[in-house]
């Protein structure tokens, strides 16, 4: 598949993940968002960074897991409690935040037991 970005094309597989992920920007961010029905705030961009940085310093997606335990902490009184955070991502992101996310960043698509983990 293609998606237009103001004038380059970008190429995606069948579900909108990336096939080059040095053709990420922000830009297809933005273009990736929209098609998933996501209007990004400061909040989702905050995570695609970290969902970016996670994936550079470890060559792998964190874990719902892992990302609630170090997340969750960060992000305030209301979610010092793991289901409440998870279940605040999943407001942000109801077809799944894990791969949602990656699809976001510019990251490979991850496998479903990334998602399960929490």
């Amino acid at each position: 598949m293609d998606m237009q970005v103001g004038n380059k094309c970008i190429k995606t597989d069948e579900e909108g993940f990336l096939l080059n992920p040095d053709d990420w920007d922000e830009c297809v961010a933005e273009a990736i968002a929209q098609a998933e029905g996501i209007k990004l705030t400061e909040v989702h961009w905050g995570l695609i960074n970290y969902f970016r940085t996670f994936y550079e310093d470890h060559m792998r997606h964190p874990t719902m897991n892992e990302w609630v335990r170090t997340l969750g902490k960060h992000h305030g009184k209301p979610f010092k409690e793991a289901e409440k955070y998870r279940d605040f991502l999943y407001e942000l992101f109801p077809k799944g935040p894990v791969p949602v996310l990656c699809k976001l960043a510019g990251l490979p698509k991850p496998v479903t037991e990334v998602e399960s983990q929490a």
